[in-house]
Formats: C-alpha cells, structure tokens, sequence
C-alpha cells in the first residue's frame, strides 16, 4: 500500500523552550516510515503545516498513518483528521471528534465523571479568574487545558494557597494562549496506560509507573525534557490485582466514552487509598523510540518498536476492512 506520514518537525521557532514540545524530530518521522517500509508498504510524508495541503490533495495515499498534532487553538489535533475525513483518505487514530474532545482536559473530564470514571475535582480557569473554587482542596496543580508533552507545567505547578495558584495563572496567562485546568494533586503512584485494538479486541498493555526518585514528584516539562535524569520506570508497575483491574475497566471506558480508534495511552494517580484518578488521556501518543512512553510499554512488553508502529497500522485496516484480522498481532 501506499501509506502517508502526516507529522509536525520541531523547528524552534519559538523563545518559549517548550512551544514545540508535543512536535516530533526528524529521527522520529524516519523511525516510523522505516518501520512502515519495512513491512512492504511505500510511504509519502506529509508535512502537517498549510503551505503543503496540496500534498494532502495529491499524495494518491491508500492509508495515512497520523501522528501530526496540528498548529493551534484547542482542536488543532483535529486539523489534520477533518482534512483527511474531507478529502475520503482513510486514517489511522481516532477522528476529529474524539480528538477535539480529549485534547481538551476540562471538557474530558466532564465527560469521564458523568460515567463513572473517578477523576481529580477541577476547575477550568481563564484569564479573568479571580477565585478558586471552594471545594477544591489544596494542594492543586495548574496546567495549560488544551496542551500535551508537559507543556506550560512548571516546576511551580502545584500550589499550596489561593494566593499561589491566582499569581501562577497571571503568570502562565502572559506566556499560553487558551484557558488552564486547575486540579487537586492526587499525592500518589503514577501510572501509564497504553491500548491497541478497537471493540472487543482492545488490548490493555502492561501498565507503566513513573517513578520519581528525586525532589520532583510530578510530570513538569523540566522533568519529562531530562526524563534520563529525572525519572525511572517499571513495567509492568508492581500493583495488586484489585487496583490493576480497577485501571483497566476505567481506561476501557474512557476509550469507549470519547470512541477513540486503534491507539491511545491514559494516565491516572494512585491514591494512597487505592483509589486511581484519571487525569487524561492522549489518542495521538508520543512515538519517539527511547523515550515516549508508549514504545517504553511495549520495549518492556517484548513488542519491538516497528511492531508497534504496524500494529496501529494494522489495526486501523482491519477497522476499516482492508486486512484481515488474523494479520494485525505482530511481535
């Protein structure tokens, strides 16, 4: 098959260090069009930036595999996936919808909690907040509502008064655009879910703990830039089966929820109570071999990073009837 790569390449355009944090390197792309000729397909590579859409119109793409997220405002990552969804290309990943949806953090929270899913009390705050809710208890964590990779979470993310959290919004509302998730700080285990398949054939993959050995104990940009440093890991994380079936239930139903296709990986806090919160959850997953978490899971799972990448490919043809499934487990 013909199979298109739709991505955006840092290019630090930007004084704000982590502006570009959610865009991929060049070594990324040509890891995962590697991978994809590999397994016999030709790729095209299709820069997700609008000086090349007429790419897009005449790229002559059987399939595209997705992993661009878009240039700006809170539905970016439902840019390149409407455009695909105009033009009848067929895609791998979750659709604009479910897109639009998750990647805005207050709104998928709202979405989780009405069914069930037990997650951090919150609120959304803007640029004219001047109160925090009273029931919110303190600590807190205040992080940009529609961003991903860390970006605009400072080491100064959790607060401990009012006083903190108003002067870390008039801060943060100077440098991001869009409005701010303000979250009680589950004081906790932090695990990563990742999941492959689509209905019944969803796959929990063994679930992934962060670990924080040093000061730090939350996902600052600071801390996922220098993770080498900063953080450890164990997978599959050493949970008793209560908790483990607890996480999988939740992260199936979230899938189900926001109906998100062929990918996605989830993060939650465990409470010292046993309790897992979810936070969010990301359809577009970072794919950078060595480094996201993603391909961390399945390294630890014995699935090499090609198989990886063609199992979502894979996935997303027999969700869309162009292969079989019998053809879509590869280790």
């Amino acid at each position: 098959m013909i199979v298109g790569l739709t991505y955006n390449l840092k290019k630090s355009n930007s004084d704000v260090e982590d502006w570009e944090a959610e865009y991929d390197s060049p070594q990324t792309v040509m890891a995962i069009q590697s991978a994809i000729e590999q397994a016999g397909h030709d790729t095209v590579l299709l820069e997700a930036v609008p000086e090349r859409i007429r790419d897009f119109i005449d790229c002559g793409c059987d399939i595209v595999f997705n992993f661009a997220e878009g240039l700006e405002g809170r539905g970016r990552e439902a840019q390149i996936p409407a455009l695909l969804s105009f033009l009848g290309i067929p895609y791998t990943g979750s659709d604009e919808v479910a897109l639009g949806i998750a990647l805005d953090k207050t709104l998928t929270k709202q979405l989780v909690t009405a069914n069930g899913i037990t997650t951090p009390k919150f609120q959304l705050a803007t640029r004219a907040t001047k109160k925090i809710k009273r029931d919110l208890r303190f600590p807190l964590i205040i992080k940009p509502n529609a961003e991903g990779s860390s970006k605009g979470i400072r080491e100064s993310a959790v607060v401990n008064t009012p006083e903190q959290a108003l002067q870390l919004l008039c801060e943060l509302s100077h440098v991001y655009p869009g409005d701010f998730l303000i979250e009680e700080f589950i004081e906790g285990r932090e695990v990563t879910v990742g999941l492959l398949g689509n209905g019944d054939s969803i796959e929990v993959l063994p679930v992934l703990e962060t670990l924080f050995p040093h000061e730090d104990n939350f996902y600052s940009y600071r801390v996922k830039k220098h993770s080498d440093v900063f953080l450890q890991y164990d997978c599959p994380a050493q949970l008793d089966r209560l908790t483990l079936q607890k996480i999988e239930k939740a992260s199936r139903t979230v899938f189900s929820i926001l109906r998100l296709r062929d990918v996605a990986r989830m993060d939650f806090r465990i409470a010292s109570d046993g309790i897992p919160y979810f936070l969010e959850v990301n359809p577009i997953p970072g794919l950078a071999p060595g480094f996201s978490d993603l391909p961390r899971i399945c390294e630890a799972s014995g699935i090499s990073y090609d198989s990886l990448i063609n199992r979502i490919l894979n996935t997303a043809l027999v969700r869309l009837g162009l292969m079989v499934p019998s053809t879509v487990q590869v280790t």
